[in-house]
């Protein structure tokens, strides 16, 4: 499946796995920060420990019984890259909702996987905790088999 961008497409964050500085960008109190350090932590850093960081204890737990970030990656997730920049999808707007407690976001995956490009999308739901966004969920990719 090949994700068609545009320029209307706003960009509130993106992540490049080149160098060793923290890679998002943005504000750091949104649920889109928190879930792009999430996936980054899992498919550039390969750092299990920086994912839990930003993970409900729910999720936490269901990480850990994987063993590896690659593990997890791979039969949950659904998804497997070299490399990936993470985006947050804006397109839909729904961002409002970050002002409670929860949010949906949506994630825009274009990296490469045996030097063929993947694009992929997903979305997560966020619990807020503390003034602190935490992946709680991943929703189920629609087009999966």
């Amino acid at each position: 499946m090949k994700l068609l961008l545009t320029f209307s497409t706003v960009i509130l964050l993106m992540l490049s796995g080149c160098g060793d500085n923290d890679a998002a960008r943005g504000d750091k109190n949104t649920p889109g920060y928190a879930a792009t350090v999430f996936f980054d932590a899992l498919y550039n850093k390969k750092d299990m420990e920086l994912a839990l960081s930003r993970s409900t204890p729910r999720m936490g737990r269901i990480m850990r019984s994987y063993g590896t970030p690659s593990q997890f990656a791979r039969n949950l997730v659904n998804m497997q890259y070299d490399q990936v920049t993470i985006e947050v999808d804006m397109t839909n707007q729904s961002l409002r909702e970050q002002y409670g407690n929860e949010a949906r976001i949506n994630l825009i995956f274009t990296g490469m996987l045996h030097g063929e490009q993947v694009d992929d999308m997903r979305s997560v739901q966020l619990i807020r905790r503390k003034g602190e966004w935490y992946v709680d969920k991943i929703n189920a990719d629609p087009f999966a088999r």
